[in-house]
């Protein structure tokens, strides 16, 4: 299936309760035949407002990181394991919450048919769910992060880091983002 036709199919998605809070479906954007992708978490406020992946805060560090790490974001495909936006309202605010296991499964076949679609050499995938939703809910990023692997039942190469909106949160952000662009780094480096 084309990436075109899983966007429109993957907008009517009811496979969970999120749907229901949230302002539309956030589908991956970029080349149809990357050879990088990059998973992240779920879209955020602000990507679930203007319908695209990775344009808040966190996608404005990752970003400028890709270009640190000398890649050009737009030869990279850019998703998230979870399709709509979790959030808690507070006042006027709509707070981040975490996916839960069931609803990153129930999102997980539109990432497997994103996969599919675009055929990327290399995976990175950008935080813990998004690592855990491709490589088991026992990986850990801790443990693993940086380090070249392979997916599951396939031959496509994955390295996972942290998501960029840690580094945000990072109490040395300096030192965070130095270690997240040699991350970045290595994963071009593989594609050499």
């Amino acid at each position: 299936m084309s990436l075109a036709s899983l966007r429109r199919a993957a907008s009517t998605c009811r496979q969970c309760d999120l749907y229901k809070n949230a302002t539309q479906t956030v589908f991956g954007e970029g080349p149809a035949h990357a050879r990088m992708m990059m998973v992240g978490e779920q879209p955020g406020d602000q990507e679930d407002k203007a319908g695209e992946p990775f344009v808040g805060p966190a996608g404005r560090l990752l970003t400028a990181a890709i270009a640190d790490a000398g890649l050009d974001r737009s030869t990279v495909y850019l998703t998230n394991a979870v399709k709509h936006f979790k959030f808690t309202e507070r006042g006027k605010r709509r707070i981040h919450q975490k996916p839960s296991r069931t609803e990153a499964v129930a999102c997980h076949p539109w990432l497997l048919e994103e996969l599919a679609a675009v055929k990327p050499e290399l995976v990175v995938c950008l935080g813990a769910v998004a690592a855990q939703s491709l490589l088991g809910p026992s990986f850990l990023v801790t443990r693993h992060r940086g380090e070249i692997s392979t997916l599951p039942e396939s031959t496509t190469r994955v390295l996972a880091t942290v998501h960029p909106s840690a580094v945000l949160r990072a109490e040395d952000r300096d030192a965070a983002y130095r270690d997240f662009v040699n991350d970045l780094t290595a994963a071009r480096t593989a594609l050499e």
